[in-house]
């Protein structure tokens, strides 16, 4: 059965955080649906302007992952209490949660982090809502995978897809890019 993630783009968001995923995750044959959070052009925080598939409010199909990427647009999805229902309940259903750069905070808000190891952009550390810091380029405890920036969009989204589906999806992804992490 395929795997299905959807991410969430809202104004500002980190373009490489955003972008990474939701393209190495397709070449891992994972099929990925791009929502907006307030619109279906959304721009993100150095003035690249992606068309989204469909508004969050708008989505009810069901997935496997919840990506969210950071950037200052990280903001507008943690003032979102659409946004954080949909991480609590992906949480209580098991379903992977993954956050990169700022947007770790967001799982943090959610209450999903307490007791969890976690890893974020520096200066949230005191965000995560009582998770375990570590500091990795990528960390994963359970159904949840947060990662540093933008610098570490490729090694989260290997991540992702290695939980999705399996590390020998995920070292196909990185040979077939000639990644050597």
């Amino acid at each position: 059965m395929e795997k299905h993630a959807i991410t969430i783009l809202a104004d500002g968001f980190e373009e490489i955080e955003a972008i990474t995923p939701i393209d190495l995750l397709r070449r891992a044959g994972i099929k990925v649906t791009v929502l907006g959070l307030n619109s279906l052009e959304v721009r993100g925080s150095h003035n690249i302007i992606v068309k989204t598939e469909m508004l969050l409010e708008e989505f009810r199909d069901p997935f496997d992952a919840l990506i969210l990427p950071g950037g200052p647009g990280h903001k507008n999805l943690l003032a979102s209490q659409a946004v954080l229902d949909l991480v609590i309940s992906s949480n209580k259903n098991n379903l992977l949660c993954a956050a990169i750069c700022a947007a770790p905070s967001i799982l943090g808000t959610a209450g999903i982090l307490k007791g969890k190891k976690a890893t974020c952009f520096p200066g949230y550390e005191d965000k995560l809502g009582g998770a375990i810091f570590v500091d990795n380029k990528v960390v994963t405890d359970g159904a949840v995978i947060t990662s540093r920036g933008a610098g570490t969009a490729i090694d989260f989204s290997l991540e992702i897809i290695s939980y999705l589906g399996g590390v020998n999806a995920s070292a196909g992804v990185a040979g077939k890019i000639i990644y050597k992490g």
